[in-house]
């Protein structure tokens, strides 16, 4: 144990932040964190957008499902999927990369890109006392939120992170346990096992409710994804995804 493994394993989504702007020093560590991530090939295929602008934010607050932690936070980053600055690339060097921009292989590379310097981020920000919580309501008006934030062809914003000043302290959030998310040496698929091992999360999660809501929430994980899963939302996204020149090929 040490300080940055207490700080992941302390984790939790903040949505009710002070009403105290973050510094320039802090967003610049922020992104250089963010940057110091790992990348596929050197590709660095992810931009950062981050947003002071009040009227913007209760805009994309608007367009992320009216979720006011959009707006009312230290400082609003969207993370964007970014190969626009490849296509230029290619131009200034006189060669032809349409190809290899439009393919999966690379949309796949700059999705996971854009997470992993995602994911840095929030950890440096945690590391400073400040909350954050992943904003993936900005996918549910993708043109819109293109048209707002002035978003180039070939760069998707895949979501934001809120950070700022936490203004609670919600208790952590129990995830799947440990033998049920790693597999040695082969994916194990016993149905008897990975079922018994689901139900005992759902009796973990619907206690976590309970004890959260003062009995006012009962419900289960399983219960929670189907109803989720059984419910197609952002069906847009394939014909999105390729009118900005992704996932062509």
């Amino acid at each position: 144990m040490n300080p940055v493994i207490e700080t992941i394993l302390q984790h939790r989504s903040i949505r009710n932040f002070a009403d105290r702007p973050l510094s320039d020093e802090q967003i610049r560590t922020i992104v250089e964190c963010a940057q110091a991530a790992s990348t596929s090939s050197f590709v660095q295929a992810y931009s950062i957008i981050g947003v002071k602008n009040k009227e913007v934010k209760r805009k994309l607050a608007e367009l992320a499902g009216n979720q006011s932690y959009v707006e009312n936070n230290g400082h609003f980053f969207v993370f964007c999927a970014d190969l626009y600055r490849h296509q230029i690339i290619g131009e200034m060097e006189h060669m032809d990369v349409s190809a290899s921009l439009e393919s999966t292989e690379k949309f796949m590379v700059s999705l996971i890109d854009t997470a992993l310097a995602a994911q840095n981020a929030v950890i440096a920000a945690e590391s400073m006392g400040l909350g954050v919580c992943y904003i993936g309501g900005l996918r549910n008006h993708l043109p819109e939120v293109c048209e707002l934030l002035n978003i180039p062809q070939r760069v998707i914003p895949l979501f934001g992170i809120a950070v700022g000043y936490p203004a609670q302290a919600p208790d952590k959030k129990p995830r799947l346990p440990f033998q049920h998310i790693y597999h040695e040496d082969t994916y194990r698929q016993d149905r008897t096992e990975f079922e018994k091992q689901l139900g005992q999360y759902n009796e973990v999660i619907s206690s976590y409710y309970q004890k959260r809501t003062n009995g006012k929430r009962d419900d289960t994980w399983t219960e929670q994804m189907a109803n989720m899963l059984s419910k197609p939302v952002r069906m847009y996204m394939k014909e999105f995804v390729e009118s900005q020149g992704f996932n062509l090929k």
